[in-house]
């Protein structure tokens, strides 16, 4: 127990003393409501030059010309918005804007483009965010909290005339504050509030920009790695897949809420689920930890009241009180357990699963204080009953990392998120996205070190979806030594192990975070590594650590290590990030050793041509360049040296035939798509029980890009990302490139019962040249080789489809899959593969209130195979996007047939009907009847 300070001597409370800063949505009942601020005006304090206390007065008046915005928004964001600058996402308009970096403007000139007269670098100095609300005089004598759930980098808040917090107490780009203003606000009245922006303390300095389309290796972090020197996003002094964002995306990055509540608050609360009996999954005990503070003169003699109920399924609902006298400016832990509460204990729980293992399922948990009938406080937030742990192992020398949910194994396959350039993702956009990587299989998202903890919405959409989330925390060896940089940074190490702490508090509850990581491929210095493994324990305490996300970081000697079985991390990055033929891929699984867990591995993955001209905007060939390359692919990530943009571009032509046209260059690009990303995914399943998982670099684009991404910014998967679909499916048929055995995979902790696989080899004409067949039963999670083709492959001297189908019960198709082969890796017979048509008709949709899905047959009835298909949905001459297909990119056989569904969001349809369009590498574009 502790004792509130005293409110007549402090105004300000920050989220460290403040224990009543809730992150979950909250119910507008009994008084209790939060309502978020977003229409601010913003200006920089070097046009402005009045102070807080007159810019948060009601009778501020300014000739200045003040910008409208939307909060959340950067600085940069919202002067886009007032076009005052052009998009830095399109084309090569980032070098229209100047950067923070005073050297970095002189190098490219771009001083000239500051809109500030006289002011080279306009983000030198604060920016004011300027807003003003009305509350009911009703809420006379309520307490008041103003949120922040994010600001970069610092900020001086004001609140009619008074100081509230100021930049010493409010720094940091990851910290959550939560400051009372119950004394400042004027219910019945007009309220002021001013915020200043105080931009990072060190800007750091860019690397050279990728100015030419297969220009030298970007420098990650810039040449120094000095923007590690803040506790902020460090990727926005630009990497090797986007470029420095020019005003290090200084602003209110995340929403602003009012909270309103009575005089006794809940706070921090902390749900742990556990699985007593395990494997026995047959009883759930829940802890619940909170805490109450009275905030009023007086003692509250009241009632805690609980309710636990279904969310996503049907099923029965727990509720229990509990009277709860809190003294007169107490606040006051409560902590309830199984053992001391009956309705804590849940019998025969519907459980949370990562995708692919389960259902995701989640209950709701609300909790009430009330005092004479009236609530005083009420917030709600959604769970799910589920364990994690984690089990460190020798393989081959190295330490291969293995983790658990609910008692059993998942192999994790997913890959790193990382942020956007302008940290523009609304709550629509992060579930769209997290949609798409369900929709592929995906289990895992890795918050990059480099990146930005996510806000909240990221979270519930993971929670939602069964997306497992691997957390780092804002360390890389880039900045902080490990390559260059200094251990020594970030400079503020209370900064860093405040931010750290706020984190903990607002994301430990999701069922979605699976483990906590100390950084990216690095580790921060001794002080900052023990208080946030430290603080990781004390305050979460449920699920696993592990120092670095990297084989890099070697912890100095005496260092603790993971958590709790104290043991190396087990995992590993360095690659291979260009794109390999798929028989390197089985060559490092086969090998074990970093590939015993690979954490990061990935290629370039150009987009479709639909999105071509959306993400280079002048698509114009420079005839110095390969067909059909320009200077502004190198901008927008084809200059990239890891990747080896241009090896990969010399691998298709060499392969498949030089493009001649951006529609061929488009398509051939795909098939190094689909084969790159098959190879990595089927070689990691290869070896499924021996292998803790494979992720990539990476899964999602931070600006247009033509780089390491299973789908692009424009939400446009590529052929990529239906590989990865494909390949790590539940129970999955596959040819393996090291013996040219066809085997089957199962994922799952069930049987699969009898199976039929068929292994079909034909010529570029569809001509049958051998035939396969024999039966498979898996047990449980495992692989079984079932048919070896070595010998028939051998016997074939010319290029060859190998045609794999999976086939369950009833002869119902469970998976299929599909290969290309040819003597020196020639697929130029591809070229003049013979035409063909099909037919697919629409055979069931339905209309939801978010979402519409549609179901349609697709038949090969011709003789010919009808390879790389894909299916469409079209809106206005455009393909809807986002678009979750079960399948993309597919190949059917004569007389075979597949069944596909697709949903798309009601907001990217409104009351339009879309076409479906299907089309292949040998098939001509058809509309769907």
């Amino acid at each position: 127990m502790s004792i509130l300070i005293n409110r007549k001597n402090t105004a300000v409370l920050l989220c460290v003393l403040f224990a009543n800063c809730i992150s979950q949505q909250v119910f507008a009942q009994g008084g209790v409501k939060q309502l978020q601020l977003k229409q601010f005006q913003l200006q920089s304090s070097a046009i402005v030059r009045a102070d807080g206390k007159a810019l948060s007065g009601s009778g501020y008046t300014s000739k200045a010309k003040w910008y409208p915005v939307t909060v959340p928004s950067t600085v940069l964001t919202g002067l886009v918005a007032n076009k005052v600058y052009p998009s830095p996402y399109q084309a090569l308009n980032n070098m229209l804007i100047p950067d923070a970096s005073d050297e970095f403007n002189k190098q490219y000139g771009l001083e000239k483009y500051s809109h500030i007269r006289g002011v080279g670098n306009p983000w030198k100095k604060p920016y004011w965010y300027r807003t003003a609300f009305t509350l009911p005089v009703a809420d006379k004598g309520k307490v008041f909290q103003l949120i922040f759930k994010g600001i970069n980098y610092r900020a001086e808040v004001w609140l009619n005339g008074q100081r509230i917090a100021d930049s010493s107490q409010m720094v940091g780009m990851f910290a959550e504050h939560c400051l009372n203003v119950s004394k400042q606000v004027m219910p019945g009245g007009k309220n002021v509030l001013a915020v200043k922006i105080y931009p990072l303390d060190y800007p750091g300095l860019p690397s050279k920009e990728q100015l030419a389309a297969l220009g030298p290796f970007y420098d990650n972090g810039g040449p120094t790695g000095d923007i590690g020197k803040n506790v902020t996003m460090l990727c926005s002094v630009g990497w090797d897949w986007m470029p420095p964002v020019r005003d290090r995306n200084m602003g209110i990055w995340q929403p602003v809420c009012l909270r309103t509540t009575g005089a006794v608050t809940i706070g921090r609360p902390k749900l742990v689920t556990d699985l007593p009996a395990l494997p026995d999954t047959g009883k759930a005990t829940l802890a619940l930890n909170l805490s109450l503070s009275n905030y009023s003169g007086i003692a509250s003699k009241g009632k805690l009241s609980i309710s636990i109920s279904p969310e996503n399924f049907s099923g029965p609902a727990f509720r229990f009180s509990k009277p709860v006298t809190v003294q007169a400016g107490e606040s006051k832990e409560i902590k309830l357990n199984a053992a001391q509460i009956k309705e804590l204990t849940i019998a025969k729980p519907k459980l949370w699963w990562p995708n692919g293992y389960g259902r995701a399922n989640l209950y709701r948990i609300r909790m009430q204080y009330s005092n004479a009938g009236h609530i005083t406080d009420d917030t709600t937030f959604v769970f799910g009953i589920r364990t994690v742990s984690s089990k460190a192992t020798e393989a081959n020398g190295f330490t291969r990392r293995e983790f658990f949910v609910n008692g059993q194994r998942v192999h994790l396959n997913g890959g790193a998120w990382v942020p956007d350039l302008m940290v523009n993702r609304d709550s629509a956009r992060y579930y769209d996205e997290l949609h798409l990587c369900r929709t592929a299989n995906v289990n895992l998202v890795r918050i990059w070190g480099g990146g930005v903890t996510p806000p909240d919405y990221f979270w519930n959409a993971c929670d939602k979806y069964g997306l497992m989330v691997w957390s780092d925390f804002w360390i890389t060896g880039d900045t902080q030594g490990e390559f260059k940089g200094s251990p020594e940074w970030p400079l503020e190490g209370n900064v860093f192990i405040n931010n750290v702490k706020s984190t903990i508090y607002r994301i430990r509850n999701h069922p979605s975070l699976l483990v906590w990581t100390g950084g990216n491929e690095g580790h921060a210095r001794k002080e900052l590594y023990d208080a946030m493994r430290s603080s990781i324990i004390t305050l979460d305490g449920t699920r696993p650590y592990i120092p670095s996300s990297s084989g890099f970081a070697k912890l100095p000697a005496g260092w603790d290590s993971a958590w709790p079985d104290n043991k190396p991390a087990g995992v590993y990055s360095s690659g291979p990030y260009a794109w390999q033929d798929p028989k390197v891929y089985y060559k490092l699984a086969d090998a074990g050793r970093d590939w015993v867990f690979k954490d990061e591995t990935g290629l370039p993955s150009q987009p479709p041509y639909n999105t071509l001209a959306k993400n280079i905007a002048d698509t114009t060939w420079d005839e110095k360049l390969p067909f059909p390359l320009n200077n502004m692919w190198g901008y927008h990530d084809a200059a990239t040296g890891a990747a080896k943009y241009d090896e990969y571009y010399k691998d298709m032509a060499t392969r498949y035939g030089k493009p001649t046209t951006r529609l061929d260059f488009s398509n051939k690009m795909q098939l190094m798509n689909a084969t790159g990303y098959q190879g990595i995914f089927e070689a990691a399943g290869h070896k499924l029980t021996e292998t803790g998982g494979v992720m990539l670099w990476k899964l999602n684009a931070a600006f247009p890009s033509v780089v390491w991404q299973i789908y692009d910014w424009y939400l446009q998967p590529n052929a990529g990302y239906y590989a990865m679909q494909n390949a790590v499916e539940p129970i999955h048929i596959q040819f393996n490139q090291s013996d040219s055995t066809v085997a089957v995979i199962n994922r799952t902790h069930h049987a699969t019962g009898a199976l039929t696989l068929q292994a079909d080899i034909y010529d570029i004409n569809s001509k049958l040249l051998a035939h396969h067949e024999t039966m498979a039963t898996l047990t449980g999670e495992g692989v079984q080789n079932s048919i070896s083709v070595k010998e028939k492959l051998k016997a074939v001297n010319e290029f060859c489809f190998v045609v794999l189908t999976l086939k369950g019960r009833g002869k119902a198709v469970v998976s299929r899959n599909t290969y290309w082969f040819a003597p020196g890796n020639d697929y130029t017979a591809l070229n003049k593969m013979p035409k063909t048509a099909l037919t697919a008709t629409l055979i069931k949709g339905e209309a939801g209130k978010r979402e519409h899905t549609w179901t349609l047959q697709i038949t090969n009835n011709s003789e010919q195979i009808a390879f790389f298909i894909r299916p469409q949905l079209m809106l206005n001459g455009d393909e809807v996007r986002p678009s979750y297909w079960s399948a993309g990119y597919f190949t059917l056989a004569a007389h075979q047939s597949t069944t596909v569904t697709v949903t798309a969001p009601v907001s990217q349809l409104g009351r339009k009907t879309p076409l479906m369009t299907i089309e292949g590498w040998n098939v001509n574009k058809q509309v769907v009847n």
